[in-house]
């Protein structure tokens, strides 16, 4: 499909404020909202029964596959049992499994009756060692039910926070001690009563759908409450960008978790709003699991692919050595999108070639921004770019405020997407907007091109991000980190930027285990970071590559002067780093301080390497 028929040609308006800031806004009214996304589900269950909504491995047996008169049947079923439990507005159903039909099922049985979703990360209670964060939402949130999808994975988590009293549903396994449990399949069987119907008559756009919560760079995450209306009013503004949803029903193969925003509120309620098809991958961009996203790929061809540039940079390998693979994943492909992350120009420029060969043209290539407190998507580009970092413009029904912060613009929202606060903590939430009622985001944009907003803001980091050489140079760290995660493949898969004081600009690297191992052919299977980070091959690489950098950079504000390869990976329980791969630079500073004083130790400490 060509670009011309894929997307809505941007139509904005800018003005510029009495204080400096400047408004913006889509031309484009949105169109009607859906009252919530049962209604979605209603409309498809009644139009297309047979389609398929949902697939997911199912051991080697291939897929298991629901549609969507199956989906709608067992919702209302679930919403019955839900409301038999004692679920209601104020005890939430807290979800703690991996993406799958049975959790999908649950979530849309919540919705259906009213009844608010806490999907929680998993690695809070699979990677965590303290489990403070699930302690901490668990108890905030006071949930009337619990469900896992495997038992036996969360039993230590939920006897160290105290949740095993709680009514808890699993799809299989035990916990021990004899702790009972509701079984899936009894709440999917329930028959639905006159109060279902009467549940679901009262969901509105005020209903809250969910609470996420997001990780944040200090203290205990942050319970974002979701409204139906919120939800629904996001999904009218990707319809209106990007019409060619609504020309074919969209396939997806996708692995993003559906406790953040961009897995659930955006790619699998795109699927609800269009009748489109989720895949469920079960892979994950990292070396022992992203073989599971390569054989989901080669059985099913999407017509849009969404990832984060680290599940992109562990795809490439494949796509670039495999030409069966290749054809399958670009054959049927209406669009490639980005988000979460900036992605470096390499990653694009592979991406943009390989889709060339197989269909003789570029395949367009997007993203947007948003937060959790969006719903997700605020701006978006719909019209073609030509390099990473464009985030698009102002989507119908959102308006943005662009206020000078220092040296930068910190882009706010007003909008049908935008929360109406936090959960349960009136003080986050009055902080959370300015005087004016606009939601503060602490991201910075600036124009693509100034004489013309409808060329697309670029992201331009955080407002806080930014510091100071000893010079009192100023370091733009978003920029910065792109480029030189570009300039340090394959060694580097993400960097933090350190300086501020100092008279060098320094990286923490956090390397790439697959980029060291092709550069360490003698290295076994089973070897780690700690044994490959000193082989010279990978320090000659890093030098080369950095070196080369340097050679184009302008000044002390953009060259590299020393840096030093991390073996502990970031931690989840220490904020550095999200279930999506989305790496906290102020929390990887303030964990690894001392890391950063030996870096810009005089003279050099012998582990720290130093660009010429």
């Amino acid at each position: 499909m060509a670009e011309g028929q894929l997307f809505a040609k941007p139509d904005v308006r800018h003005e510029r404020q009495a204080d400096g800031s400047i408004v913006i806004r889509s031309a484009q009214e949105l169109g009607p909202v859906p009252a919530s996304l049962g209604v979605l589900l209603e409309q498809w269950a009644t139009a297309d029964p047979q389609r398929v909504f949902l697939a997911e491995r199912e051991g080697t047996d291939g897929w298991r596959r629901i549609t969507y008169g199956e989906t709608a049947r067992t919702a209302r079923a679930i919403g019955q049992s839900l409301l038999d439990c004692g679920l209601r507005s104020d005890r939430p159903l807290l979800i703690l499994a991996e993406n799958g039909i049975d959790h999908a099922l649950m979530v849309l049985g919540a919705l259906h009756v009213g009844v608010p979703v806490v999907p929680v990360s998993t690695a809070y209670a699979r990677l965590s060692q303290d489990f403070g964060k699930l302690r901490y939402i668990f108890r905030l949130s006071a949930p009337g039910m619990i469900y896992v999808d495997k038992a036996d994975r969360y039993a230590a988590a939920l006897q160290a926070i105290g949740a095993t009293t709680t009514q808890i549903a699993a799809s299989r396994g035990a916990l021990p001690g004899g702790v009972r449990l509701l079984p899936f399949a009894a709440l999917a069987a329930s028959r639905p009563g006159p109060a279902v119907g009467a549940a679901f008559a009262k969901v509105g756009p005020d209903t809250v759908a969910k609470i996420l919560f997001t990780s944040g760079s200090t203290g205990e995450p942050k319970g974002v409450i979701n409204t139906q209306g919120m939800l629904c009013a996001n999904q009218e503004s990707i319809a209106a960008g990007w019409p060619f949803l609504s020309r074919r029903p969209p396939v997806i193969v996708d692995w993003l978790p559906w406790n953040h925003t961009f897995g659930a509120n955006h790619n699998f309620n795109m699927m609800l709003r269009h009748g489109g098809t989720l895949y469920i991958d079960e892979g994950k961009p990292v070396p022992a699991l992203i073989g599971r996203t390569v054989a989901n790929l080669r059985e099913v061809s999407p017509t849009v692919y969404f990832n984060v540039p680290r599940g992109y940079a562990a795809l490439l390998d494949h796509l670039e050595k495999d030409a069966a693979l290749r054809d399958s994943f670009f054959s049927d492909l209406d669009m490639l999108f980005y988000a979460a992350a900036a992605l470096p120009q390499g990653l694009w420029d592979r991406l943009e070639r390989l889709g060339q060969q197989v269909r003789g043209h570029k395949v367009p290539f997007v993203s947007s921004w948003g937060l959790t407190e969006t719903s997700p998507l605020v701006t978006m580009v719909h019209f073609p770019i030509d390099r990473p970092g464009n985030i698009g413009v102002p989507a119908p029904g959102n308006t943005v405020r662009l206020v000078p912060e220092g040296d930068k613009l910190e882009i706010r929202v007003k909008g049908a997407s935008v929360t109406p606060g936090y959960f349960k903590s009136p003080e986050l939430t009055a902080k959370a907007f300015d005087e004016q009622g606009w939601l503060r985001t602490g991201d910075a944009v600036r124009f693509a091109d100034p004489a013309d907003p409808a060329q697309g803001l670029l992201f331009d980091g955080r407002t806080a991000e930014n510091f100071k050489l000893s010079s009192g140079t100023w370091v733009n760290v978003g920029m910065l980190r792109t480029a030189v995660i570009t300039a340090g493949a394959p060694v580097i898969e993400d960097a933090v930027i350190t300086g501020h004081d100092h008279d060098e600009i320094g990286l923490l690297i956090f390397p790439s285990l697959a980029g060291l191992r092709g550069l360490c052919p003698d290295a076994e299977p089973s070897t780690g970071l700690a044994a490959m980070v000193g082989h010279p091959a990978v320090r000659e690489a890093l030098v080369a590559g950095l070196a080369r950098y340097n050679s184009q950079a302008q000044g002390s504000s953009t060259r590299i002067a020393r840096c030093l390869l991390l073996v502990e990976p970031p931690g989840i329980d220490a904020n550095e780093i999200t279930d999506k791969g989305y790496i906290n630079q102020r929390a990887v500073l303030t964990r690894r301080a001392a890391l950063v004083e030996r870096l810009h130790s005089d003279p050099a400490a012998p582990e720290v390497i130093v660009i010429a």
